[in-house]
């Protein structure tokens, strides 16, 4: 009997925080770290706290997968699935490694100029650096208690 090695490719986890600007036409730059693991076409989508979320399309497949198995019966997963899939579309880089984020993508996140990128875990966020900046000197950001929280999850 033989030994069969079974692969399997691990997701990435995307980091780092990186500034650039959104041109008038809605281009952003995506950072030439994130590139490569984001692949060729990708997901944007309304994120949490106002900012947008984009993930590689495998991610996005696994996401769409929890999301169809929530109870239509649930008012709240109905909203929950209706905010993520009705804001989510399919992106790809141009030959300058820039995206076209759409108007309403821009207006949701505040997206005007200066824009923050950040890898966070299995997705990228882009957020404007207005708003980035006011969610990291929210003095009401308690890291320790977050901490405390997080390792009743076990992590």
């Amino acid at each position: 009997m033989g030994t069969y090695l079974l692969e399997r490719k691990v997701s990435s986890l995307f980091t780092g925080e990186y500034n650039h600007t959104i041109d008038t036409k809605g281009r952003l730059i995506v950072p030439s770290k994130l590139r490569e693991e984001l692949g060729d076409k990708f997901i944007i989508t309304k994120g949490l706290d106002d900012c947008l979320f984009v993930y590689p399309k495998e991610e996005w497949d696994k996401f769409e997968e929890k999301l169809q198995q929530l109870s239509l019966a649930n008012k709240n997963a109905r909203k929950f699935v209706r905010f993520f899939s009705s804001g989510a579309c399919e992106c790809e880089l141009d030959k300058q490694g820039r995206i076209l984020i759409t108007p309403v993508h821009r207006e949701f996140a505040g997206l005007e100029k200066d824009v923050v990128t950040i890898g966070a875990s299995n997705r990228v966020e882009i957020w404007s650096k207005e708003r980035w900046d006011a969610y990291n000197n929210d003095e009401s950001f308690d890291m320790d208690e977050i901490a405390e929280q997080m390792q009743d999850l076990g992590i």
